[in-house]
């Protein structure tokens, strides 16, 4: 006998739910799409626990007979297609009839359904096991699918279902690639019995975006618009100044499917050199209209790759069009020429003393008698006590005298201000200091870094770190998803000294920083950003190396966001706190912070 057997189809089907359901995320871009093949203008989807408990879609499609309603869920039953050319035309989101299977193969099912024509619907509770119940049931025209307990069946992959923020930012991740393509659809999505998204139907693309994004993200970006051999392209680019580190808000679509495409995300990276730094990533929004035949879709069974037939020209294509609406918008400072409402400035010439005036020198009354250490020397009453100190011949107070009479007072104050006067600060960049051996050089912003590094590594050990209350509160927009990264990190925020609260749904607000970050207007929102990358990285090292790569990125993230060094007694303050940290000389990533210029070598500049 063989060693060969065909599965059973309930296996089979179990195998194939691995490739299209990863997540529930998966399953509520698969239902989502089923949704729009039917013509539904309206879809909700309602989320219990980010999709463990429950996954339910609602449209008003076209619906199905009691008939489809328990075929659907068969392998392969599919209305999209009917013979192998239909493969070149493809135009719906589903073709392969693979979603429904795989999906009530591994949770419980309830579907409720009902076409147009027939007076009443369909029920199908499908478990699991492949057991399958209809009965006849009152609902309105379209289709409600209920999708309970994912994974139920299959522990392992249940277990390693990340947390329910985690899963929720992947369920909204694929509600905002489907919503933004149909701006003419109404969506609504919540999750716990709270309304993520309520979107009413959008008068054009750009304020779909401008609901599902925020008006951050739209102020940000340019039109896109080229009309080609190869393909429509239509969308939106980021402008240069606006791009970020942070990989978020880049789609591409193809004939209204999103997909995801290495190869021309760098067409558009091209597309950007030497107009942003290094490490930076715009944002882009960028349909492509191309004709069924020159691509397939049948990739993958996430569809969320798709092959052209002329990739290279594409690539070229695409290139050439963002460069040309970079290059046709303006995104430099413009000058104002205009004068109304200028304050106007009097024209002086050799009529100067005229506006001048008399020089009137002020007078000065004092008694050169008074010592404020001794009560009974100087002017008695109230003349007396109301007297200034004594002062010189130029009109100066001179201390000297009574502080060197009681125990050399004022040496500490005198001897603190010297050190700072012989410190130098370079364009808030380097600081130069008088040392034994010649001039010192500290980096201000390595320093920084040293110092902030230090102490995230105390108030990630245990202790916390003090918060400096910010004069005027600043709002910033960080959209749904990014939301959830604050509310997952919300006690590591509040240990480090970050004080930052919701806002409504997509905003927050920045109540306080940690010591040494800088206040100023502006320095919120890129501080937040910088916060939303770090604690978006999947953090699974060990606790001392995961502690101490957290503390190094919030560190260097400090470092640019902190107040500058401009004053000489500024510099001998970091100087000071730099010389007590454990290690001053290198920074957490091993970069030098301390050079000493040394007398040999100065004579050498000079030889």
């Amino acid at each position: 006998m063989g060693k060969l057997k065909v599965l059973p189809a309930q296996t089979a089907n179990m195998i194939a739910a691995g490739e299209v359901v990863q997540r529930p995320a998966s399953v509520v871009k698969e239902l989502m799409e089923n949704s729009l093949d039917a013509g539904a203008s309206k879809v909700d989807v309602i989320l219990t626990d980010a999709g463990r408990t429950l996954i339910q879609v609602i449209d008003n499609g076209c619906g199905m007979s009691a008939s489809d309603a328990v075929l659907c869920f068969e392998r392969h039953a599919t209305s999209k297609i009917d013979c192998p050319e239909d493969l070149d035309r493809i135009l719906t989101f589903g073709f392969r009839g693979e979603a429904l299977p795989s999906i009530a193969s591994i949770s419980e099912v309830t579907l409720k359904t009902r076409c147009a024509k027939d007076e009443t619907g369909t029920t199908v509770n499908v478990c699991g096991e492949g057991a399958v119940k209809t009965s006849p049931a009152t609902c309105p025209v379209g289709t409600n699918i209920s999708v309970r307990n994912i994974f139920f069946n299959i522990p392992a992959r249940r277990k390693f279902l990340k947390n329910d923020n985690v899963e929720l930012k992947h369920c909204i991740q694929e509600f905002t690639r489907i919503a933004i393509t149909r701006p003419d659809a109404e969506f609504s999505l919540s999750h716990n019995g709270r309304d993520l998204f309520v979107l009413k139907k959008a008068k054009s693309l750009k304020f779909r975006i401008l609901d599902l994004l925020g008006s951050g993200v739209v102020g940000e970006v340019v039109d896109i618009e080229a009309d080609t051999s190869v393909a429509r392209i239509r969308g939106f680019a980021g402008r240069p100044q606006n791009a970020r580190k942070t990989l978020g808000n880049q789609y591409f679509f193809a004939n209204g499917r999103f997909f995801r495409s290495p190869y021309l995300h760098k067409a558009v990276m091209k597309a950007y050199e030497d107009l942003m730094p290094d490490g930076l990533t715009p944002s882009y929004f960028i349909f492509l209209d191309i004709d069924a035949a020159n691509m397939d879709v049948n990739v993958s069974p996430t569809k969320t790759e798709i092959k052209f037939e002329d990739e290279a020209i594409l690539f070229q294509t695409l290139y050439a069009c963002i460069r040309e609406t970079l290059g046709r918008n303006s995104f430099g400072a413009s000058i104002d020429f205009e004068t109304e409402g200028a304050v106007s400035m009097p024209q002086l010439g050799s009529h100067f003393e005229e506006y001048k005036g008399p020089a009137i020198a002020p007078s000065i009354d004092f008694d050169p008698d008074y010592d404020p250490f001794n009560p009974d020397a100087g002017t008695s009453g109230e003349a007396g006590r109301n007297a200034m100190p004594a002062a010189t011949e130029t009109g100066t107070p001179s201390y000297r005298d009574y502080t060197d009479r009681n125990d050399n007072y004022g040496a500490l104050f005198e001897q603190k201000s010297l050190q700072c006067s012989r410190n130098l600060v370079i364009k808030g960049k380097y600081i130069l200091t008088p040392v034994m051996s010649g001039v010192m050089a500290v980096n201000i912003q390595r320093a920084t870094e040293r110092i902030i590094y230090e102490r995230y590594l105390k108030a990630l050990s245990g202790s916390g770190h003090v918060t400096q209350t910010a004069l005027f509160p600043e709002q910033v927009q960080v959209g749904v998803e990014n939301m959830l990264v604050f509310e997952d990190n919300r006690e590591l925020l509040t240990r480090l000294g970050f004080d930052i609260s919701p806002f409504g749904r997509d905003t927050v607000v920045v109540n306080g920083v940690p010591e040494g970050y800088s206040c100023e207007n502006g320095k919120a929102e890129s501080m937040v950003r910088d916060l939303i990358v770090i604690l978006s990285e999947d953090r699974t090292a060990l606790p001392s190396m995961m502690t101490s790569s957290l503390a190094e990125k919030f560190a260097v993230s400090g470092a640019a966001n902190s107040a500058p060094v401009n004053s000489p007694a500024e510099a001998q303050n970091l100087i000071d706190l730099l010389f007590s940290c454990d290690n001053s000389e290198l920074t957490s990533r091993g970069q030098k912070i301390v050079s000493i210029l040394s007398i040999e070598e100065l004579d050498k500049k000079f030889a």
